[in-house]
């Protein structure tokens, strides 16, 4: 798929792509013989997901994957769904931390420096300081300075805890997953979309649906005003303005104590909001895990 493609589906009336999505859900769930779940995050993306399957196929089971760094409210939220399924990862995120390192900047950038940092091969630490023959694959400028910090970085984080545990399930099931992903939500997630050409990959190494991937999260915003679908307190208010819809409280609700763009978060950021609306897991996240050391390192306000 090109990117003017998934351009023009991402401009179409929400009718027609809810349409649209409802074909795609279909034709996964053929393909494989109702073989499928749906990844439950208790996210409003996903949330919208699993309405918008069970309309059809009401029996579908949800799978959450509980990390202990969801906000306490997204876990209440998943308690009251019926038939979801709680799965757990081997390590918790502070095994994570001393074995591997902190998760910062960008799952992309604490790869190449944690690679940087552990690789024996030249040419590997050469291609993360100056980059392939294309310019790519290096470390940017901006965050050279984190070679040399007294903290392991690495990108481990999402691989131990959300992605093994979701991977033995399938594997014990032989399910395949309809995903609440949306392309607009960043430049990997576009780039994967366009090379999985649209939302049901049925020719890649692990199979799966993102029946959402050309919604906008406006979309999903008018869909659960429309069909006046419950989500997660964590939200806050949905709310117009401008002829815009908007909530009114937590704008990202993946793993609380995670440091991935958090330089681009505009104040009070997720740390600092965290401060107010969770103290005791601030505390733990800041002081016993020590991520205010990193954030002090990036120069990133948190109190």
């Amino acid at each position: 798929m090109e990117r003017w493609q998934l351009k023009q589906l991402q401009e179409l009336p929400l009718e027609i792509k809810i349409a649209k999505t409802k074909q795609r859900i279909k034709e996964w769930y053929e393909y494989f013989n109702g073989e499928v779940y749906v990844s439950f995050s208790g996210g409003k993306d996903s949330t919208v997901l699993l309405h918008l399957v069970r309309k059809i196929y009401p029996e579908i089971e949800g799978v959450f994957v509980d990390t202990g760094l969801e906000y306490p409210e997204i876990r209440e939220f998943v308690k009251t769904i019926d038939n979801i399924k709680w799965i757990h990862p081997k390590l918790n995120f502070k095994d994570i931390l001393n074995k591997y390192g902190y998760p910062v900047v960008s799952k992309e950038q604490s790869q190449y420096i944690s690679e940087y940092k552990n690789t024996k091969s030249e040419k590997l630490k050469n291609t993360r300081l100056n980059g392939n023959k294309w310019g790519m694959g290096k470390i940017s400028k901006k965050w050279l300075y984190l070679l040399d910090v007294p903290f392991k970085i690495s990108d481990k984080c999402c691989k131990y805890m959300k992605k093994e545990p979701i991977y033995k399930y399938e594997k014990e099931t032989n399910k395949k997953p309809y995903i609440g992903n949306l392309a607009e939500e960043s430049f990997m997630r576009t780039q994967m979309y366009l090379q999985q050409d649209g939302c049901n990959s049925f020719n890649t190494k692990r199979m799966t649906s993102k029946p959402l991937g050309f919604w906008t999260e406006q979309d999903i915003l008018v869909y659960i005003k429309t069909y006046n679908i419950p989500y997660s307190k964590i939200y806050g208010n949905l709310e117009e303005k401008e002829e815009k819809l908007y909530l009114t409280g937590a704008q990202r609700t993946g793993c609380m104590f995670c440091m991935f763009g958090i330089h681009l978060d505009d104040e009070p950021n997720r740390f600092q909001r965290m401060k107010l609306t969770h103290p005791k897991l601030y505390d733990y996240c800041i002081n016993k895990l020590g991520c205010g050391k990193v954030l002090d390192y990036m120069n990133i306000k948190y109190k």
